[in-house]
């Protein structure tokens, strides 16, 4: 993920940071504990395209 986009991206609901997590390939947003999908290096940004993080994963 190219660190300048990720400086400019934002959460589509609160407008927050995203944590990038490399491994699952991800954009995930602690705040409203949604984790978007990176699909061919684009982040789709889509709430209805986002996952619900459950409780007990670990966001780092």
């Amino acid at each position: 993920m190219d660190k300048k986009l990720l400086d400019i991206l934002a959460c589509p609901v609160c407008k927050g940071p995203l944590v990038y997590l490399k491994k699952q390939n991800e954009l995930v947003c602690k705040a409203d504990k949604l984790a978007f999908p990176v699909r061919d290096d684009i982040p789709v940004m889509l709430e209805e395209e986002a996952r619900q993080i459950s409780s007990d994963e670990k966001i780092d």
